[in-house]
């Protein structure tokens, strides 16, 4: 009881829009986390840059240096020998012929999947069943690659994705909120930097517009990204 009593707490004081030193959010978003499941600890950011312009479409990877927290299923798509490297490297499907098949019934069990660069003219017919789903291995994430042990090895370690959408916004799971204040502050700092590394040589004016930290379930929380050492 004396746990609920400090989240019941925690939420009473919290004030939106107040923005907070990103230790504190980060035990903010703690706290705040009081569902039954371990919620993921989530980053959004909002950018001043125009996705619409080529040249301003922020895009990347980043290797969290504590994971996801998450089981992430690896699919490669690969002719042999490259597919007995990739289940000996921890992939937990690969293959060719019978994979293309179950992709294009609308085999769904994966979460990432990586390909050789000499199927992928396969791979690419199937980019109205994997597009949407934000499949579609891509040589800029690292997904399209001869070396598969390599590239299975990062993602289980931890290995995630980013591309601005739209509107500007970046967000990502770098965590979850069972993991110490130490890793979480870890993980952001790692995904906010290479965030910040990506800015686009042709954006003018403020490039962080606002950084909210956020647990799947619970409120956000505006983090004072400077705190971080990132800079504008």
């Amino acid at each position: 009881m004396a746990s609920h009593k400090r989240y019941a707490k925690a939420v009473k004081s919290y004030d939106k829009k107040t923005t907070f030193e990103y230790r504190q959010a980060i035990e903010l978003v703690k706290n705040n986390a009081t569902a039954k499941f371990d919620e993921s600890f989530e980053i959004a950011m909002n950018l001043g840059v125009d996705p619409r312009k080529a040249d301003q479409l922020v895009r990347g990877t980043v290797a969290l240096p504590h994971g996801t927290g998450k089981s992430v299923r690896v699919l490669v798509v690969a002719k042999s020998p490259k597919d007995k490297e990739a289940l000996e490297a921890g992939a937990d499907f690969a293959g060719f012929s019978e994979y293309i098949e179950k992709l294009q019934g609308g085999w769904a069990e994966v979460d990432i999947i990586i390909a050789t660069p000499d199927v992928m003219g396969d791979v690419g017919k199937l980019g109205r069943v994997l597009g949407p789903r934000g499949l579609m291995p891509n040589p800029k994430s690292g997904t399209v690659t001869f070396d598969v042990a390599k590239a299975v090895a990062e993602v289980k370690a931890g290995k995630i994705e980013f591309r601005v959408d739209k509107a500007g916004n970046i967000h990502a799971a770098v965590g979850k909120c069972s993991f110490s204040k130490e890793y979480l502050a870890e993980n952001a700092q790692a995904f906010i930097a290479t965030v910040m590394r990506a800015k686009p040589a042709s954006a003018k004016g403020l490039y962080v517009k606002s950084l909210y930290f956020t647990s799947t379930m619970g409120p956000s929380v505006r983090v004072d990204e400077h705190s971080i050492g990132a800079d504008h």
